[in-house]
């Protein structure tokens, strides 16, 4: 049984999560391979945007507008309570974009964390195609989720998986987050290998899909120094082991 994301405890455990890791290898790079430091105006779709943080980063870094959608009604509605931004808007859907975004419409897309909460490669797939209808001709499209390579393994913050255990594909499997204050989120997602990700862009129409595995050794000390304060520097698997993996395509 996967996580229910209507549960508003679970919500709000998810967003107390303190995710420092996400935000200097995931959502660093995200915004790297989006290109987002562009000055040009840009409208970026962030789906599945959860309780809206790396929406209203987006916005308050690069000045650029969001789209920010999701399914889950508390996720959304912590996003609007704790997050309102004017260059942010937050839309309920179902897994379609229909009547709310509309096709070629949007510069760039983006979506974290997402895919391995859903135990269904179609649903998945589906909402892949959405996301390629909704973008312009040349546009790219990031994908950020938890390394399928590096279960089991203990981060600063989380450990996605069972220490020794190979998982197979589309297995379920347990994620404990370490909330502050001492206590642990349990999770269950879904063990996608990289292969149904590239396999599903592919068959999409995406083209020029490229791989990132971040670790803290590939970032430069100027990079790292915003962070010094949080303790990055104390980290161990993440200076030589990815945590997540980025997929970047154009359409």
């Amino acid at each position: 049984m996967s996580t229910s994301w209507s549960d508003p405890a679970v919500c709000k455990g998810f967003d107390d999560y303190d995710d420092l890791p996400e935000q200097v290898l995931g959502y660093s790079t995200i915004f790297k391979v989006l290109r987002l430091e562009r000055p040009d105006p840009m409208v970026l779709l962030d789906y599945g945007c959860g309780p809206g943080k790396v929406s209203e980063r987006v916005a308050k870094t690069f000045g650029k507008r969001v789209l920010a959608v999701d399914n889950s009604g508390p996720m959304l509605e912590i996003a609007r309570i704790r997050r309102p931004h004017p260059l942010v808007e937050y839309l309920q859907i179902d897994d379609t974009l229909a009547g709310r975004v509309g096709d070629a419409s949007v510069d760039g897309a983006m979506t974290c964390y997402v895919f391995i909460n859903i135990p269904s490669e179609d649903r998945i797939r589906n909402i892949i195609r959405e996301v390629y209808r909704a973008l312009k001709p040349g546009a790219a499209y990031a994908i950020l989720d938890t390394n399928p390579d590096t279960t089991g393994v203990q981060f600063s913050t989380f450990r996605n998986g069972e220490p020794g255990r190979k998982y197979g594909y589309g297995e379920p499997r347990e994620v404990l987050l370490r909330v502050p204050g001492g206590q642990e989120l349990v999770l269950r997602d879904t063990h996608w290998p990289k292969k149904m990700y590239l396999n599903a862009l592919r068959d999409a129409g995406f083209q020029n899909v490229e791989i990132f595995e971040p670790t803290l050794s590939s970032f430069s000390p100027q990079e790292l120094q915003p962070f010094g304060a949080a303790g990055v520097d104390k980290w161990q698997n993440e200076r030589t082991t990815p945590p997540f993996v980025i997929f970047r395509a154009i359409k």
